[in-house]
């Protein structure tokens, strides 16, 4: 299993006016993204393009592609121990993942 982090961006000069660099309207900014558990599948490449085969946008608008991705026992591993808090940030990590396969 993997864990795939994408990461957002807006473009604020396409609300109101062309959206272009070209015409001076591009204006970028990044935010925010999601997490994807990728199951039954082996290899991480494979997981990573999964995930963008699922999710990318690419438009005047709005992007959205895969930037990271690790084990999950990995990413599991490195989540905050803050057990005994009455909503851990562990729990709330673990409650937003998105959890997809390719064999649905």
């Amino acid at each position: 299993m993997f864990i795939v982090h994408t990461q957002t961006l807006e473009n604020y000069g396409a609300h109101a006016e062309s959206g272009k660099h070209a015409d001076g309207f591009s204006h970028w900014k990044f935010k925010g993204g999601d997490t994807y558990l990728v199951e039954d599948l082996d290899r991480p490449a494979d997981a990573m393009a999964f995930v963008a085969a699922m999710c990318m946008e690419n438009n005047i608008a709005w992007k959205e592609y895969p930037c990271e991705i690790r084990a999950y026992d990995e990413w599991l591993n490195d989540l905050p121990d803050d057990a005994g808090e009455p909503q851990s940030s562990r729990d709330y990590y673990i409650s937003v993942l998105k959890r997809v396969t390719p064999n649905n």
